[in-house]
């Protein structure tokens, strides 16, 4: 049996490689080449894909490999190859770069100037781990893609799949897995969905993996210091206008520096002064207007979603009682669904939820099967 191990140069993904040969794998690293960065010079032009030798040299990664807490960085790709070697795995890169522009990045910014907040890391997932990877892993011989996500695949009673939360309840990564369907899970394994990440650490520390206590990544990969703004507006050359702040009644409160630089419940960095905090509670693009209120003004109780893909292929029921977060760092709420037309579901949570933001996904949960979710278009 093949697995392609999907490296990004992390803790995680190294162990996931570790446990597949241990459980008899011929085991292929594989680190996808996303994005160019301005200040290294990451992705030479090349062959789409690069066979390197596996030999184990760490010189290159040594002073690169603490840079910054964003995958893709030359560093990664360096701490990858070094993690092959010493498992004496073949290891490729994979030269992804307009496939990750067009579905990624030219998402992400076309998201902002519309005044929705994206999810690039689902975005991802979607149309490169686990599309675009998988088809490379058949063409390579593999039966399996691996990654390091925390996250479980179980044979369902019916014989389908089931995706699971992590038993490491810290570290569950299911919400950013909703969109995997039953063919894809097929072809998937998450080694570390029943272990800790002490445990991860652990492994590594004892294989002397040269990223055993490197630090896990933190930003968007392509946004590395979390300045959304300047980086949207330096990829797309354009310069976005300024416009008014107002309140919900429509009166002015002062100016802002154009409507990519806010979203949904944003507090800080608004530049103005008010008697009591404000919060971003809407963006009126058509208008260049972003509107200012109290923080009870984000709470609402109906997420109405499209873009939905159910894991089992077959809906919910409506009216049961399920559980669902509209944002990665949320804990899952109680509530319910229901169906708006075949495109279309509300989730209805029992209590008020804030800040339920257009563009990021709602996933919703039975016990610890994600039963899968979809992109919320608006919230009432």
């Amino acid at each position: 049996m093949k697995a392609l191990i999907a490296m990004s140069g992390g803790v995680d993904s190294s162990v996931a490689a570790k446990l597949m040969k241990d459980k008899g794998y011929e085991c292929i690293g594989a680190t996808m080449r996303l994005y160019d960065r301005e200040d290294d010079e990451l992705y030479e032009a090349g062959a789409e894909l690069t066979d390197m030798p596996a030999d184990g040299n760490t010189d290159e990664s040594c002073s690169l490999r603490k840079a910054c807490r964003t995958c893709c960085s030359e560093g990664d790709v360096a701490d990858a190859r070094a993690v092959a070697g010493k498992l004496d795995m073949l290891f490729h890169t994979l030269n992804y770069k307009a496939e990750f522009r067009e579905k990624v990045i030219d998402k992400f910014t076309d998201s902002y100037e519309r005044g929705i907040t994206p999810n690039p890391c689902i975005d991802c997932n979607r149309y490169l781990k686990f599309d675009i990877l998988l088809k490379k892993a058949g063409e390579l011989g593999c039966d399996k893609v691996v990654t390091g996500h925390y996250a479980r695949i179980e044979k369902s009673p019916a014989g389908g799949y089931l995706l699971k939360k992590a038993l490491d309840s810290s570290k569950d990564q299911s919400y950013v897995l909703y969109m995997l369907t039953q063919e894809q899970l097929s072809h998937i394994e998450f080694p570390l969905g029943d272990m800790c990440k002490s445990d991860t650490r652990q492994i590594a520390d004892k294989e002397a993996f040269i990223n055993s206590d490197k630090p896990d990544s933190q930003d968007i990969c392509f946004v590395p210091d979390g300045d959304y703004g300047t980086v949207i507006c330096r990829y797309t050359g354009r310069d976005y206008p300024e416009g008014d702040f107002v309140d919900k009644d429509g009166k002015i409160l002062g100016r802002h520096k154009g409507i990519i630089y806010y979203t949904l419940g944003q507090r800080k960095g608004l530049g103005i002064s008010a008697d009591r905090p404000l919060y971003v509670t809407g963006i009126d693009v058509k208008n260049n207007r972003v509107i200012l209120g109290d923080n009870e003004d984000l709470f609402a109780k109906e997420a109405i979603f499209n873009d939905i893909n159910w894991i089992s292929g077959e809906a919910p029921e409506e009216g049961k009682s399920y559980h669902a977060k509209a944002r990665y760092r949320q804990k899952e709420q109680p509530g319910h669904l229901k169906r708006i037309d075949d495109e279309t579901y509300v989730f209805i949570f029992d209590e008020p939820q804030r800040a339920i933001t257009p563009g990021q996904s709602l996933v919703v949960y039975d016990g610890d099967v994600v039963m899968g979710g979809g992109t919320i278009i608006r919230h009432e």
